[in-house]
């Protein structure tokens, strides 16, 4: 078997509210491997955007360990945090956050070039991935000139453009109607599962999680892993 991509082992998670101080992570453990697309369900508020942006070095936790790719990042500094994100991992969230001046091409090729990708290799690159999630004929619209769905496949085609090794994504199709939300899932899973990424996705959506490889339910702060959906 693979050696996982992501691995948390007693993840702690404690907001001091003013109400007093609010655990939502209790040592929480997960291993993701390549290829391998894990969803994350549970009610809101429970910790599950906790959970995926301490995963993505995007908040420190206030215990346990964090790695990616055999690598503890747990006490990196924040500029090595930024530095491991760029290269390894990608963000889906349930509001796109496209840069609204900028054609859906330039969107994606924008995080490439922040990594030191020439423009020329970095459009020509997002140009393959908008055509293979169907926006082929797309690539020079603004924002504003996109569906929510569109919208919503270039996000993904951004948070894929430097190849990430992990893709971390919270509530990505929380925004669209049930039509959309199933194709757009479906090219997220295709295009994750063909790159060999490893993936963790947050959704309310009990049907789409049930066509993901293993699922946990994020309650009281431990993931109880859920049993396969049968017919």
């Amino acid at each position: 078997m693979s050696e996982p991509v992501l691995s948390i082992r007693g993840l702690e998670r404690t907001y001091v509210t003013a109400a007093g101080s609010l655990t939502v992570l209790r040592g929480v453990d997960l291993d993701v491997r390549p290829g391998e697309i894990v969803g994350l369900i549970g009610p809101s508020g429970s910790g599950k955007s906790s959970l995926l942006h301490a995963a993505g070095l995007l908040e420190h936790a206030n215990g346990g360990r964090i790695s990616i790719l055999g690598r503890d990042c747990t006490d990196l500094t924040d500029r090595e945090r930024s530095r491991v994100r760029l290269a390894t991992v990608g963000f889906v969230y349930q509001f796109h956050h496209l840069l609204p001046e900028f054609s859906a091409l330039d969107n994606v090729a924008l995080p490439m070039m922040i990594a030191g990708v020439s423009r020329k290799a970095a459009t020509a690159r997002a140009a393959v991935i908008l055509g293979d999630l169907g926006l082929k004929d797309r690539v020079q619209h603004q924002p504003a000139q996109l569906s929510g769905g569109e919208q919503q496949r270039v996000a993904i085609a951004r948070a894929l453009a430097n190849s990430p090794r992990l893709l971390l994504a919270d509530e990505p199709t929380g925004n669209l109607d049930p039509t959309t939300s199933g194709a757009v899932f479906e090219n997220l899973y295709e295009l994750a599962r063909s790159q060999g990424v490893a993936a963790v996705v947050a959704t309310h959506n009990l049907e789409l999680a049930s066509h993901m490889d293993r699922v946990f339910a994020l309650k009281d702060g431990h993931l109880e892993e859920q049993a396969p959906r049968t017919a």
